[in-house]
């Protein structure tokens, strides 16, 4: 296919040197692009792919000139080798990593009393956002809340308890042969970034920008004065700010392009899409492809259907076997499984060590939290489910999901579902509308509030991933939201 009048302007302004930010909406051909601006010029190049699966996918497109890696293969060239005596080391739970830490006491926060399994699992996550982070040393924002923990004041003494553990299982990490805690490649890129490390080449092409964990961004803006730096990406996509990425393509200073003609799916999808672009104050909208016939309605037999959250993801599992559907499940069953189990614990009364629910005692305090807490809102589908089958139908059920190649209908998140794409795609029940605000229309009838920016672009993520047909479902609602009209 002959370069479209986008992919050209980009490519005129790579050879011009120029940094450039590349805005490319679903679908628009980013990697062809990218392929593209790499066979205009000699200069060797770096790929750094989100993932080694596109990284390996990208090697075959790219000239030789350009070497396509994840930053975390870079990092173990040039340092993380050191430490392969340590990777792959046996697993342990978090209890006993702490306990070798020196965590051999419960710690007390008013009425709560936070349990040595409890503080294990928080160092350790703690020191993953520390190497997730552009931070030089740990500090107390890397201590994740709890949920239960929400008062301030609480938190604050919780992370000032945390972060000498956390500094100590960082300094125990150092030693390239052993120690107590298991090391993983976060760790190596970390120590690598600490180094202020610089390529050799002569341009760096970063790929899914919208979604770069602070450690990438750090390693990749800092070679500018000695590098063309290229990123690429869809703000629109930016979806993964609860785990530390941050969409680094709005602040970057360079030119400015787009790629906003789509060739995953036609006018009337691109129409649909450009809805929640709007809402999202995105910086593009698309335009489809004429050629590619898309439609927007009911679908009887989806290949996919995209949920909110994983426990929305359990109950469409739950109701597509009850239906006699083969199930297959984006990344597997554990997820939910882990939650299942973590609910009959507590309903068995025991404590669970599943981050959602650890500070829960009983099952009980978990519907309290659910049906009165605002913070806990988005567990009631969880306890509904439970209540309703029992843990043990929920256990069996996830058991009989099958392999996505050997099932009729995929379900996923739609955060999991982001890269993916399918012929025809249904939108799960369990993306509900915003609440309504204490005001009235005209009419009487009760005004919907806004919808919040990042709900409005995991929805332009999840209508986006159909090739073909896209059956709205849950996020109908955008059909009767003031917002809906937006262009």
């Amino acid at each position: 296919m002959s370069p479209t009048d986008e992919q050209t302007a980009a490519a005129d302004a790579f050879r011009a040197g120029d940094h450039l930010v590349l805005q490319a909406g679903a679908g628009t051909g980013k990697t062809t692009t990218l392929a593209l601006l790499a066979k205009a010029t000699p200069r060797r190049g770096r790929y750094l792919a989100y993932n080694r699966a596109i990284a390996r996918e990208a090697a075959t497109r790219f000239p030789k000139s350009v070497v396509c890696k994840t930053a975390h293969a870079m990092a173990y060239a040039a340092l993380g080798h050191r430490f392969s005596r340590r990777l792959g080391g046996p697993r342990q739970s978090s209890w006993r990593t702490g306990q070798a830490l020196g965590i051999t006491k419960p710690l007390r926060l008013g009425d709560r009393e936070i349990s040595t399994r409890t503080l294990s699992n928080t160092t350790l996550r703690t020191v993953t956002r520390f190497c997730h982070s552009a931070d030089d040393r740990l500090r107390p924002h890397h201590v994740p809340r709890l949920r239960g923990l929400e008062d301030d004041d609480h938190y604050t003494e919780f992370a000032q308890a945390i972060v000498p553990f956390a500094c100590r299982a960082w300094s125990d990490l150092q030693h390239s042969e052993d120690g107590v805690v298991r090391f993983d490649h976060d760790h190596y890129l970390k120590m690598w970034a600490l180094t202020h490390p610089k390529t050799t080449a002569d341009y760096l092409l970063l790929d899914e920008a919208q979604d770069t964990n602070p450690v990438v961004e750090q390693i990749f803006t800092a070679q500018r004065d000695h590098a063309q730096l290229v990123m690429v990406g869809d703000s629109a996509q930016a979806i993964y700010h609860w785990r530390g990425a941050r969409d680094v393509m709005t602040g970057f200073a360079g030119t400015a392009l787009a790629l906003s003609r789509s060739f995953r799916f036609g006018p009337r999808l691109a129409a649909e899409a450009n809805r929640w672009l709007a809402v999202a104050d995105a910086p593009i909208r698309l335009t489809g492809d004429e050629a590619v016939p898309t439609e927007v309605g009911p679908v009887d037999r989806p290949d996919a259907v995209l949920c909110r959250t994983n426990i929305g993801a359990m109950a469409t599992v739950m109701d597509l076997l009850a239906a006699g559907h083969r199930v297959g499940l984006v990344g597997g069953g554990e997820s939910l499984r882990a939650l299942a189990v973590a609910a009959r614990d507590l309903k068995e009364g025991r404590r669970t060590g599943h981050p959602e629910l650890v500070l829960f005692t009983c099952w009980g305090e978990v519907q309290d939290y659910a049906a009165h807490d605002p913070a806990g809102r988005d567990l009631q589908p969880l306890v509904d489910l439970v209540d309703t089958h029992g843990t043990d139908a929920l256990l069996t059920a996830i058991a009989c999901i099958l392999p996505e190649e050997q099932a009729e209908v995929t379900v996923s998140t739609a955060h999991k579902a982001k890269g993916r794409e399918w012929p025809c795609v249904r939108i799960a029940d369990d993306f509900t509308p915003p609440e309504d605000i204490e005001e009235t229309d005209e009419t009487g009838q009760p005004v919907p509030g806004p919808i919040d920016d990042g709900e409005a672009r995991l929805a332009y993520v999840a209508v986006t991933r159909a090739r073909h047909h896209l059956d709205l479902g849950g996020l109908a609602w955008i059909n009767d939201h003031p917002d809906g009209s937006q262009t």
